[in-house]
């Protein structure tokens, strides 16, 4: 059997991310969406979760870009220097997670006040997963299983994955996944802590996830082979449907014409034939 979550990321982050999210969703494809507390339209994206009762929500915890809900001087590891927001983008983050320069309270804290905002506005949490896939990093996965147990949170995204025979030829015809894929593949040596880690703090996860590698570059053809390569077992394929629309413009993102594209493939009949065909079982978190 074939299980597979669809998760659509950055919910919250601009009202037509959200109302793309919502639109995949009632094309029968996003089965999760997971939420950004501190995000600009927030309350937007709350509203869609009740709206959408099947549509199962995790907490996108943002430990980069964008300001902590916690006092930056609490949190003062994770910020920028006298600035009060934090790092840009992973590459700094990633060093001064591998140098041991976070401090796990301040991450348990800040992943915690983001996870009790969600619920406090009435929105069970299935799961979490972090913006830039934070979480991939020993030294910060484990202060965020602790919030995730302190709020309830049972699952969490597993943001390693296998490359398929038949999605790895399509990724070496597109030069710019395959440089991608080296990236990635290096982190992969945090794949088997990932496990223990997560299995020691009781929480359940998928056997991996599909479409970190694709993020920016998600077309039909790359969809139809990445559903194709699925092995058995249970799945998440990661995705960032969107409106490119001028409250993205004032956005600090790298997806903006990507996400419209995306938004096509997950609405489209062919991508639902696809499922079928490969007998692919739609289910979210809340299921595993």
């Amino acid at each position: 059997m074939r299980r597979l979550i669809i998760n659509a990321d950055d919910f919250g982050l601009t009202r037509g991310v959200n109302r793309a999210i919502a639109e995949c969703h009632a094309a029968g494809a996003v089965t999760s969406a997971t939420l950004m507390a501190n995000s600009q339209a927030f309350d937007d994206a709350v509203a869609i979760a009740r709206a959408h009762p099947a549509l199962r929500i995790g907490c996108h915890t943002m430990l980069v870009d964008g300001a902590p809900l916690t006092p930056p001087q609490d949190v003062a590891s994770l910020c920028v220097r006298d600035t009060g927001v934090f790092r840009e983008g992973i590459g700094g983050f990633a060093q001064a997670a591998l140098s041991n320069r976070l401090h796990a309270e301040e991450i348990t804290a800040e992943a915690a006040a983001q996870m009790r905002k969600i619920q406090a506005a009435g929105i069970e949490l299935t799961h979490f997963d972090t913006h830039k896939h934070t979480h991939m990093f020993p030294r910060v996965l484990r202060p965020l299983l602790r919030a995730a147990r302190e709020c309830g949170v049972r699952a969490v995204r597993n943001p390693f994955a296998p490359i398929k025979a038949l999605a790895f030829a399509t990724f070496l015809k597109r030069p710019r996944l395959w440089k991608r894929y080296t990236e990635v593949r290096a982190l992969r040596s945090f794949a088997g802590a990932f496990q223990r880690e997560v299995e020691d703090a009781g929480l359940r996860t998928t056997q991996g996830t599909f479409g970190i590698i694709a993020t920016g570059a998600l077309d039909q053809r790359l969809f139809d082979a990445i559903i194709g390569s699925i092995p058995e077992g249970t799945w998440e394929l990661v995705c960032h449907p969107g409106y490119n629309d001028p409250d993205l413009d004032a956005v600090a993102t790298r997806l903006r014409a990507s996400r419209v594209e995306e938004k096509k493939v997950l609405t489209s009949p062919e991508s639902r034939e696809t499922l079928r065909r490969n007998q692919i079982q739609l289910i979210s978190f809340a299921d595993i």
